[in-house]
């Protein structure tokens, strides 16, 4: 059993208990033990029964097993059992990987790796210039070892973790090379590495093109970066691509809002209490045609956007409906490094709609092409909500 899905796991061997209790053929041995006879009271306390349940572990349990991650499957049992998916418990290494996420950067070798069902670590994407696409990492390698180590069997978290490190420092890192059947050996230095979250273009002479995979903390300033070079080449309307962006931080997204929405509330919350806060945008923003393109994997900080865009009537958006997360979370950070993602508020577009469960209706629904799904790498000659998109920037300039 995975420990994290420790309270899980621990939740269905209670119901197998129940079953067998009740049918005549069972594999189980049961050992009733009579309260009385138990080291507490009818009504003990948490840290009471928490010792007694380690107790029967040690004593019962039939292999050796992490004390430590038991405890930290406790503990994000205990925080799952409030029932809502985005409020969470992270350790201290989970902790460090988010922050890291978040800030837009890290130090490592500017590689993308995803894990196959039989566990084999495998390059998809490369950073462009970054030591990884440098040394001559291809994508589709197989990583097998790192620093000498046999990753097979290792998490796609640690494999990660170990191709990280100081800047400065150099890893081993070892590949199969599925397209010649060899193994190649590269040592490759450590940088910091920033990650784009932004990528904008001309389409043609007047309309410009920006794309936000993620609301992070180096956000704002490459999106700034974006639209000073595409007003520099004349952009007189605007394409903004917020398909398949889950989210991120929201004075990313609203310092983003204060450029391109006009004057008045983008969006405002309310915590348990039904206490209000709003964000509201000042009256300098660029005054511009524009379509924003939205699909099933718009999530958070981008339906912010999209909701404000929509009710203020300052853009047409495009594409399927958006993922439907209408809730604001706070990290706190515990004394041990571990940490706790709560989700503190709702919030509301500008007309008073909570999109939480349900998401935004884009003014123009757009299906992708046949074969082609969310997510998907699409040419765009045959992104039909682009083309879209760009029709109707065409009705409005």
């Amino acid at each position: 059993m995975k420990k994290k899905d420790f309270w899980k796991g621990f939740g269905s061997a209670l119901a197998v208990v129940v079953v067998c209790a009740l049918i005549s053929r069972t594999a189980l041995v049961q050992q009733w033990i009579p309260w009385e006879y138990l080291p507490f009271e009818v009504g003990m306390t948490k840290a009471a029964k928490t010792n007694l349940i380690e107790d029967f572990l040690d004593r019962y349990y039939v292999d050796d097993y992490d004390t430590d991650m038991v405890k930290e499957g406790m503990y994000a049992g205990m925080v799952a059992g409030v029932g809502d998916r985005y409020t969470y418990y992270m350790t201290a290494d989970n902790l460090k990987q988010y922050m890291q996420n978040n800030n837009g950067h890290f130090q490592g070798i500017g590689v993308k790796v995803y894990q196959t069902d039989s566990g084999e670590v495998t390059v998809y994407s490369l950073m462009d210039g970054y030591p990884a696409q440098k040394v001559g990492i291809l994508e589709g390698d197989i990583i097998k070892r790192v620093d000498g180590l046999d990753v097979s069997g290792l998490t796609l978290d640690v494999v990660a973790e170990k191709m990280r490190g100081p800047v400065g420092s150099t890893v081993e890192v070892e590949v199969f090379r599925q397209s010649d059947g060899k193994e190649h050996a590269f040592t490759i230095p450590r940088e910091d590495v920033v990650m784009k979250s932004v990528e904008g273009r001309m389409l043609d002479n007047e309309k410009g093109y920006i794309q936000i995979t993620g609301f992070k903390e180096n956000t704002y300033d490459q999106f700034m970066e974006s639209l000073k070079a595409l007003q520099d080449q004349g952009m007189k309307g605007l394409v903004l691509d917020l398909r398949n962006n889950p989210g991120g931080l929201v004075r990313a997204v609203y310092r983003i809002g204060e450029e391109l929405l006009p004057q008045g509330l983008m969006v405002y919350t309310e915590d348990k209490d039904g206490k209000r806060e709003e964000l509201i945008c000042d009256d300098k923003y660029l005054d511009i045609p524009m379509v924003v393109l939205v699909n099933g994997n718009s999530a958070s900080a981008s339906e912010i956007f999209a909701g404000a865009a929509k009710d203020t009537g300052s853009a047409t958006l495009v594409g399927t409906q958006t993922f439907g997360k209408g809730l604001v979370q706070r990290l706190f950070t515990l004394p041990d490094g571990s940490g706790l993602n709560i989700t503190i508020q709702k919030y509301f577009t500008p007309n008073g709609t909570s999109i939480h469960g349900t998401g935004i209706t884009p003014d123009k629904v757009v299906q992708l092409p046949e074969g082609y799904v969310d997510g998907d790498q699409i040419p765009e000659d045959k992104d039909t909500q682009l083309k879209e998109g760009i029709n109707i920037l065409n009705e409005k300039m």
